[in-house]
């Protein structure tokens, strides 16, 4: 049976760019990019390289780019890292939906460190409302960590004008783009480069920036956190002084190769693919919303990834949903895979306001590209039948 993978939030198709990239650096022999000898110099050539494209494709410096294992760890190390480098006073604030490398970071400086945290609340549709935000800020505020998009309901943060609120204070500003960043319009130009670039996101005012090469199509396992020059940072690993001494440990030269590849691919035709997806996003949720009763939306209706549909399904199984849809040839979430396989509710859609029975029936699908009309009929046919059989109707 054919699988039609709905389930790029979690882990996007490798591209054939990456998967290229990677043969090309293994086809020429492994080496340690540290080491002196002419392999070691071309193993560091493939790493300069894909941080020169890497950089010039998220609209940053080489410099400002930190290759690390992927989004996870670029996380732990902008907060605690941070965190950690600023005099200005032990408070921080981030949202009650962020994924849960952001926030056991901030608990974790709040447990060993006596750290302070803040935790904006959100909307009936996910989203964080700058006034909020500054309103949470303070003289002594650290740092502040909103994400651009959330991965389970797809909802786009107004991260503009968050950061806006937080630079008039003199807040570091980290976001994380890890969902983000592989289907809209990222830079990280800052000033009159940001202004140059108005459809992009987060612009000016953001310290720093978290990618992962997974979400883009390229290996896992790699990832990068974009640091703004200058910014004081304290390592979270130690060692040999790897990524300019903020970041320790042997690079992976393959994958980073893989991963600048994928990045360049991803967002060389962002504005036209974002558009197909929005268009096939659409009418997935249109379709599952009219014909599948009990179906609600998550996440905000409007500004939300192009590939995302986010659902709840009143009174069926979130596993015998995906259960179905899977022995259908359907390959859907229920939400963040980080958090697969645990029986509490999403505490995502918990800080949304959805009661906890409806938000152990949750559903995601994230397309890696449109969908035909007979997938999404075959889906919505599955859901229907579901639902039948869980309420005893003829839906």
């Amino acid at each position: 049976m054919t699988i039609t993978y709905l389930d790029a939030a979690a882990t996007a198709p490798l591209r054939p760019e990456a998967r290229a990239a990677m043969l090309a650096v293994w086809d020429a022999g492994q080496a340690n990019a540290s080491s002196v000898h002419s392999a070691g110099y071309r193993a560091r050539a493939a790493v300069d390289t894909a941080r020169e494209r890497l950089a010039r494709a998220l609209g940053a410096r080489p410099g400002e780019i930190v290759f690390t294992s992927g989004g996870t760890e670029a996380n732990t190390l902008a907060i605690v890292g941070l965190a950690l480098a600023r005099p200005r006073g032990r408070h921080l604030v981030t949202s009650a939906i962020e994924h849960s490398s952001v926030l056991e970071s901030c608990r974790f400086l709040e447990r060993v460190f006596g750290f302070e945290l803040t935790i904006v609340t959100v909307d009936a549709q996910g989203q964080v409302a700058p006034e909020a935000v500054a309103a949470a800020l303070r003289p002594d505020t650290t740092l502040l960590s909103i994400g651009l998009a959330n991965a389970e309901v797809g909802t786009v943060q107004p991260i503009q004008a968050i950061a806006d609120g937080a630079v008039s204070l003199g807040v570091p500003v980290h976001t994380d783009a890890v969902q983000a960043a592989a289907s809209l319009p990222v830079s990280f130009a800052s000033g009159l480069d940001a202004e140059n670039a108005p459809a992009a996101w987060p612009g000016r005012g953001v310290t720093a920036m978290t990618v992962a090469s997974h979400k883009f199509g390229g290996p896992q396992g790699v990832g990068a956190l974009v640091l703004r020059a200058g910014t004081p940072i304290e390592p979270v690993l130690h060692g040999g002084g790897h990524e300019h001494g903020v970041r320790s440990g042997t690079e992976n030269v393959a994958g980073i190769a893989g991963f600048a590849a994928a990045v360049v691919a991803a967002t060389g035709g962002i504005g036209g693919a974002a558009l197909d997806l929005m268009a096939s996003r659409d009418a997935l949720i249109r379709d599952v919303l009219a014909e599948v009763p009990g179906t609600s939306l998550t996440g905000h209706p409007e500004e939300r990834l192009p590939g995302h549909a986010s659902f709840t399904v009143a009174g069926v199984s979130g596993e015998s949903l995906l259960v179905a849809l899977d022995s259908a040839g359907l390959a859907v979430s229920s939400g963040s895979a980080c958090a697969a396989g645990q029986s509490e509710p999403s505490p995502v859609l918990l800080a949304m306001g959805v009661a906890p029975e409806l938000a152990q029936t949750a559903l995601r699908c994230t397309l890696p590209a449109p969908l035909s009309e007979s997938v999404r009929e075959r889906c919505v046919e599955v859901l229907r039948a579901e639902v039948r059989k869980a309420t005893g109707t003829r839906a």
